[in-house]
């Protein structure tokens, strides 16, 4: 069974200066131990499929469903925790307060209530502040508690908006390796994210959304394999300025395949020197090709 299906969906808003299609027909699937990341630049549709996803826009067209029924059902919704891109935990509660009210909130009554909810704190490393103020935590400390918060009810589906947003690196990979963990019990994930990398390492699949449009649905490993034959070099020189550049006299070219070589004699001509030559493989880099074809071919382009 899929944890999540979305439908040819679309929404429209209205504006003064007309109708914005903020989704145009929108299908995809998310299935269950699946972790499914979602980019797109901003304004491309990211938040609004949340919010539909929520039944926080409910005027759409098409159809949602979690776990096989309606996500217009608030029933099917039991089975999603959300996290917002920034959480708003009430800043006068401690961080055993929050989790403990989670429970609540959500049905669960549990006898060993409080040291469930402390032992979440203590994967999510927060414990020491169990008993303080929310407002007396660092941003890195109040995301770690938000998800602490998300975790501790059990859902079958995570949603989470930039999850690893706030973290310092250490932060960031115990986190990597938590959802990790919840996804091979058998959680699915569904995340935004501006942090390819994160996307690269945590995703088994994503969907690239442009402009309302859901551009294209591949795992990682698939989409940097279709854009193997592209290359990005290094280069220095006093005449060529091609690309983007790092540092005074030195910039950064990408190139397919079949022109290196001849871009490579050119540059030889101006007298300029190679310092690296590698694979344009990276998620960010296919990324940004992509929000270029894209943006040539107007929408409804792929």
């Amino acid at each position: 069974m899929s944890a999540l299906q979305f439908h040819d969906v679309s929404k429209t808003f209205q504006s003064r200066k007309g109708a914005i299609r903020a989704l145009n027909r929108v299908n995809l699937q998310v299935d269950e131990g699946e972790v499914f990341g979602f980019v797109g630049p901003n304004g491309a549709g990211k938040s609004t499929t949340i919010k539909v996803m929520l039944d926080i826009i409910n005027d759409y067209e098409g159809d949602v469903s979690i776990y096989g029924s309606s996500s217009r059902d608030a029933r099917s919704r039991k089975a999603i925790a959300y996290l917002p891109e920034s959480p708003a935990l009430y800043e006068q509660f401690t961080p055993l307060e929050v989790l403990r009210m989670a429970l609540r909130m959500n049905g669960i009554r549990r006898r060993d209530e409080k040291a469930w909810c402390q032992q979440w704190l203590e994967r999510f490393s927060v414990a020491p502040y169990a008993s303080r103020r929310i407002r007396q935590l660092s941003k890195g400390n109040v995301q770690r508690v938000a998800l602490a918060h998300t975790l501790v009810v059990q859902p079958r589906l995570l949603v989470l908006d930039e999850p690893l947003s706030g973290l310092d690196p250490v932060g960031r990979q115990d986190v990597v390796d938590i959802l990790l963990e919840y996804k091979h019990a058998g959680g699915a994930i569904f995340f935004t994210s501006h942090v390819l990398h994160d996307v690269e390492r945590i995703a088994d699949r994503f969907g690239f959304i442009n402009r309302g449009e859901l551009i294209t649905t591949r795992s990682p490993r698939e989409l940097v394999a279709e854009h193997a034959d592209r290359f990005i070099v290094r280069y220095q020189s006093q005449s060529l300025a091609e690309g983007e550049r790092l540092r005074e006299d030195e910039y950064q070219q990408e190139l397919d395949q079949s022109a290196l070589p001849g871009w490579l004699d050119n540059l030889n001509r101006h007298g300029g020197r190679v310092l690296s030559i590698h694979p344009a493989t990276s998620l960010e880099s296919v990324f940004f090709r992509i929000l270029e074809e894209n943006s040539a071919t107007g929408p409804g382009g792929r």
